[in-house]
């Protein structure tokens, strides 16, 4: 099923697709190169994605590296998949975040995409010396 009012659904800029899934570029960018791996079909959570629906979006997340290695040569990678609003998800159509990182993005790598939002190192210090 495909939802007439879903953004993800209607989206037709397509970098990469396969039979069951497709990639584009992320509309807010946490780096350069950030894409989105969608499923086709509506799906809410990735949870709700079937079996052969996710390993068509895994195997393109790795035609989508083979594109960002040539085009933009990051250093390394985030992957990253929100499933609810309590974690983060806004569109509630399932989607793999695919974020190429980059040699001094960042002071300190360590800890992957939480040095990327400052907040989110603060909490986790405050956890530490609890």
């Amino acid at each position: 099923m495909i939802k007439a009012d879903c953004v993800f659904c209607q989206k037709s800029s397509i970098v990469l697709e396969n039979d069951l899934a497709k990639a584009f570029w992320d509309n807010h960018p946490v780096r350069r190169g950030h894409l989105l791996i969608v499923p086709k079909q509506h799906y809410a959570t990735y949870f709700d994605v079937p079996a052969d629906t996710r390993a068509a979006m895994d195997a393109l997340t790795f035609d989508a590296k083979a594109l960002l290695d040539e085009k933009f040569q990051p250093a390394g990678y985030n992957i990253g998949i929100n499933v609810a609003p309590a974690a983060g998800q806004t569109v509630m159509h399932a989607h793999i975040h695919l974020i190429p990182r980059y040699e001094g993005d960042v002071k300190d790598p360590r800890g992957g995409i939480r040095k990327m939002i400052p907040h989110a190192v603060q909490g986790l210090s405050r956890l530490k010396r609890k």
